[in-house]
């Protein structure tokens, strides 16, 4: 059997996320602890005891998801789990998959994510982006939708998740626009989202080329582990190309179905999904059912993908 590990981005935090792994294995707090040295504030307190608003914020939400997936795949080696063929992540997940893959470690990698969650915050006044979810059409309908619709403003598909299920970003009122043209032509459900930036759209250009300066501050080196890069299916492949594909991920769609796909090419035959929720678990067997797909979000659900 051959695994890979996939690490979710913003989006799958919670208030008291990763509570129970914690009990059972010093790690989890060890890792957020060495987190909040570099942010210079408790992000155990915070993520434990919320409130579930500033939990949500963009500047706290990344360096916390870094936190909770570098937490949860340290869990699943502490709990004698093998080193994974592939890694993924999803958006910001990416970030931990590079840490998985030993390719950064985790204090640079938080130094670049709190970086990229300050620019991604700062591109957009507050009001002007959005982001929605548009559940049950297929992809050309989405697209037609916000081509429709960006005759007021940038209304882009930024996640293609799985079939049925794209994610559209830009300008708040052209987003309005396509959520009504979306329902229109027979969308099961189209909601905005309650993110704070729309990323991944055109709007965070500035964002992702200023991410740069970061990047060329932090070490990169060629990944231990095949990293699958979220943006095409491609491969990570050495320090150049990882600074080159994180400052283009910021303003470039997710094609979720693509880097499933290329994960099961690669020989893949299960799937785990490392960090807190189980989003991921669920889009990959969307994806393909063939491949069965798990999560470590609780010691129950780490004791099962072990035994799996």
């Amino acid at each position: 059997m051959t695994k890979a590990m996939v690490f979710p981005g913003q989006g799958s935090q919670s208030v008291g996320m990763q509570a129970d792994l914690a009990a059972e294995y010093p790690v989890v707090q060890q890792t957020y602890a060495e987190a909040s040295d570099i942010l210079e504030y408790d992000l155990w307190s915070l993520v434990q005891t919320g409130p579930a608003e500033k939990l949500a914020a963009t500047e706290i939400t990344q360096p916390a998801m870094l936190t909770a997936g570098t937490a949860a795949f340290r869990v699943w080696r502490a709990a004698g789990g093998a080193a994974p063929d592939q890694v993924a992540g999803h958006s910001l997940g990416e970030y931990s998959a590079l840490v998985a893959a030993e390719s950064v470690t985790f204090a640079d990698a938080m130094k670049v994510v709190i970086r990229r969650s300050q620019l991604m915050q700062e591109a957009v006044p507050a009001g002007v982006g959005a982001m929605a979810a548009i559940l049950g059409l297929d992809d050309a309908a989405v697209i037609a939708a916000c081509a429709e619709a960006s005759v007021i403003g940038i209304a882009e598909p930024v996640n293609f998740n799985s079939p049925g299920q794209v994610v559209i970003a830009g300008h708040n009122e052209a987003i309005d626009k396509a959520i009504e043209l979306a329902k229109a032509a027979g969308a099961r459900r189209a909601l905005k989202l309650p993110v704070s930036v729309p990323s991944h759209s055109s709007l965070m250009i500035g964002a992702g080329e200023a991410l740069q300066e970061a990047l060329a501050a932090a070490v990169f080196t060629t990944p231990n582990i095949k990293v699958v890069a979220a943006t095409d299916g491609g491969t990570y492949v050495d320090a150049d190309d990882i600074r080159l594909r994180l400052s283009k991920q910021v303003y470039g769609p997710v094609q979720w179905v693509v880097t499933i796909n290329a994960i099961i090419e690669g020989g893949a035959t299960t799937i785990i999904e490392c960090g807190p929720g189980k989003v991921l678990a669920g889009l990959c067997r969307r994806i393909n059912k063939s491949i069965p797909a798990r999560f470590i979000d609780s010691n129950d659900s780490l004791q099962k993908s072990l035994q799996a």
